[in-house]
């Protein structure tokens, strides 16, 4: 694995507004960062993607313990979202996506860094912008990246039906996420419609979520965390499953920090897993602290000798913490890379980087585009 500077493409930020690229730069810099791309090798991307499958199944794994042995608490989930929990899990309700962050430095086994399985972003660069930076500047090149046809495909078994597409407004990022994810849809025959998060209203007299327009909302994708679902005015009709929802509800045992633990105790040593705990004490005061539930290295502590020395701020750790030891990220002239495993209908079907000179990934961390030979 290598870190190569490179040359940006001329216009290059029109060049990925074209695909729905339109948040590339934040206050302090570019997001989307084509100064520089990482090569690997095609055994190090089997390597990522055999990891990615295998981690996938082991948090199902993990998800079927937590029904059977009511480790409800230990992951902070509400209690009125149990019911719906096992319910959309015997039912195996579709999941369309997720995607693992991987601590990977190419010689030793990628490790997981936690499972972003509800809410995954950072999806408009990994299949589309940086394939085509990849058409366009090393074409001879090949690039883990099945994304755009793997998503058509699993969208097919809703072909014929209808579909709303929900995100929050104003929230450019979520925005072009949904739309492309939209696309992808409708390319596969599903018929579609938007409704933002806060438009979705309760119609008493049918007992049914409606649109804007009084449509029934039977099935849903959407880009907003099933914790603050809870919390929403229309929270305590979510119960009764009057809509179901992509991601499924079963997705809240997977897209939660409180799994890293549970996993590391049922699959103690795994050469993917990192060891991780409810308590800090038995990682001799070297580790990361995370909280449960949080979004885009919120809340995320990186302790040294019992101290916190990095921290990220926000709102999150009311459901509590887990702590995990610290992972071997690479670093590179500075830069230190975090790979993004996608996983499309339970298979492995992408990669995407961002890398920051701190080893806690946030939200202003930079996309850098890859490609293997």
């Amino acid at each position: 694995m290598q870190r190569h500077a490179c040359q940006p493409r001329p216009e290059w930020r029109s060049r990925v507004e074209e695909h729905g690229l339109t948040y590339h730069t934040h206050e302090t810099g570019p997001y989307w960062d084509e100064s520089a791309c990482y090569e690997l090798t095609a055994k190090e991307v089997a390597r990522l993607e055999r990891a990615a499958h295998d981690l996938h199944y082991l948090c199902i794994a993990a998800a079927e313990q937590v029904i059977a042995r009511g480790w409800w608490d230990r992951l902070g989930l509400p209690e009125a979202a149990v019911p719906a929990i096992l319910r959309s899990w015997e039912r195996d309700d579709f999941s369309l996506y997720g995607r693992f962050d991987l601590a990977f430095d190419g010689h030793g086994e990628p490790k997981l860094l936690e499972y972003n399985a509800d809410t995954p972003t950072a999806l408009v660069e990994a299949a589309v912008t940086q394939w085509f930076w990849l058409q366009e500047t090393r074409p001879e090149a090949d690039q883990f990246n099945s994304l755009h046809e793997r998503l058509i495909e699993a969208w097919r078994r809703h072909a014929g039906t209808t579909v709303h597409f929900s995100a929050v407004k104003e929230h450019p990022e979520d925005e072009q996420t949904v739309l492309y994810l939209r696309d992808t849809a409708e390319q596969a025959g599903v018929l579609t419609r938007e409704v933002h998060v806060e438009d979705i209203g309760w119609d008493a007299a049918r007992g049914v979520f409606a649109d804007l327009q009084g449509g029934a909302i039977e099935r849903c994708f959407k880009l907003y965390p099933w914790e603050w679902l809870w919390h929403e005015e229309f929270g305590p009709h979510l119960a009764g499953d009057p809509v179901r929802f992509i991601e499924p509800a079963w997705k809240m045992l997977l897209s939660n920090k409180g799994l890293l633990p549970l996993l590391w105790e049922l699959f103690p040593g795994h050469p993917n897993l990192l060891p991780a705990y409810e308590e800090a004490g038995a990682l001799a005061g070297t580790f990361v602290r995370k909280p449960k539930l949080s979004r885009e290295g919120a809340n995320v502590s990186r302790f040294e000798g019992g101290v916190a020395v990095e921290e990220n701020g926000g709102d999150y750790g009311r459901e509590g913490f887990v702590f995990q030891a610290l992972a071997p990220i690479p670093e590179f002239s500075g830069h230190r890379p975090v790979f993004g495993a996608w996983i499309v209908d339970h298979e492995p079907a992408g990669l995407g980087i961002r890398e920051d000179t701190r080893l806690i990934t946030g939200n202003l961390s930079r996309f850098v585009p890859h490609f293997f030979r």
